[in-house]
């Protein structure tokens, strides 16, 4: 008699399989919701009543993970209910989880698909539950959010103003000057914001003790990376996408490259370090350093972009400033 042996899963993995996994697609009057693996979809109001009842279905299901997307605001009062309710959370990037859905075939898109195109992403990427910023801090990254839209918009009316004619030169030039008062208004905003937190404020203090750091990305990593400091450098460079990515293929060896991440964090930390290239004296060694070796600038600058990121993520987790850093760094290379 032939013994027939069935090979057995790890304890995670039996585990695993028998976890729920929740996608729920947010719009501005619903809250679409796939379950995995039932296949099982639901609807619910994106309202007060609604996100109640949605809450009391998801505690019942106790699930492994839920997964949105972040919607410009319109996920977080249901997140918000969803975390308080103690129930794992990942709020996720939209192109992330969309390419995600193209990758196993699933083009169309509608609510409901949607949903389950991120509760099949919950299950097959696990993407890691992160805690919401608070009230206080939300306010803050969309003041960011805010100066970094009236900026743009100066650059476009100073774009327009090279090529209009008087008539509207006239009006364009009111428009700026006014742009300008709502600019100077919001970075006094960001200030007194950041003044009224000690715990904003030492991070300012410290973040802006480096050469190349100013209060326009301080206030941004405050509000957009709170993770800073919390997390291993690995772990906080690929979270704003300055962890250099491979592209090969058989025996084909492309570029690395950055994608992902955080872009507003991403295009601060780019003008902190361009800044500090010129006035950061272990920025501009390394990136000279890079240079010398041979490398085109723009693979230098990401390189020492990477490297001010962790050095930040390094003194706000030891809570040193810059000088203190320095001396530490350099008794360590003696």
């Amino acid at each position: 008699m032939t013994a027939r042996f069935r090979k057995v899963g790890t304890e995670r993995d039996i585990m695993a399989s028998q976890s729920t996994f929740i996608g729920i697609d947010v719009s501005k009057a619903s809250l679409d919701v796939a379950i995995r693996p039932t296949g099982e979809s639901l609807r619910f109001d994106n309202d007060t009543s609604g996100i109640k009842k949605l809450i009391t279905r998801l505690k019942s299901l106790k699930p492994a993970l839920i997964v949105m997307e972040a919607t410009g605001g319109m996920e977080l009062p249901a997140a918000a209910a969803i975390q308080v309710a103690g129930l794992p959370l990942a709020v996720v990037n939209p192109r992330q989880a969309r390419d995600f859905a193209k990758s196993t075939g699933k083009p169309a898109k509608t609510d409901a698909l949607d949903a389950h195109a991120l509760a099949h992403f919950a299950e097959a990427v696990r993407p890691e539950a992160r805690p919401l910023p608070d009230e206080q801090t939300r306010e803050l990254a969309e003041l960011v959010s805010r100066r970094a839209q009236i900026v743009d918009m100066i650059t476009m009316e100073k774009n327009r103003l090279r090529t209009s004619p008087s008539k509207v030169r006239r009006r364009i030039k009111a428009h700026i000057a006014w742009l300008e008062k709502e600019l100077y208004g919001t970075d006094d905003d960001l200030a007194t914001a950041i003044k009224e937190s000690p715990a904003w404020k030492a991070k300012d203090e410290i973040l802006q003790s480096v050469p190349g750091v100013g209060p326009v990305v301080s206030s941004t990593l405050i509000a957009d990376l709170p993770e800073l400091g919390t997390l291993n450098k690995k772990q906080i460079a690929a979270l704003v996408g300055v962890a250099p990515l491979n592209k090969d293929s058989g025996t084909y060896r492309g570029r690395r490259g950055i994608w992902g991440g955080r872009a507003l964090v991403r295009s601060r930390l780019y003008m902190a370090t361009i800044t500090s290239v010129q006035h950061n004296s272990a920025i501009k060694a390394f990136y000279d350093r890079l240079m010398a070796f041979g490398k085109k600038r723009k693979v230098a600058i990401v390189a020492c972009m990477h490297k001010l990121l962790i050095i930040l993520n390094s003194m706000l987790k030891n809570k040193t400033r810059w000088n203190e850093h320095l001396n530490k760094a350099m008794a360590k290379a003696a």
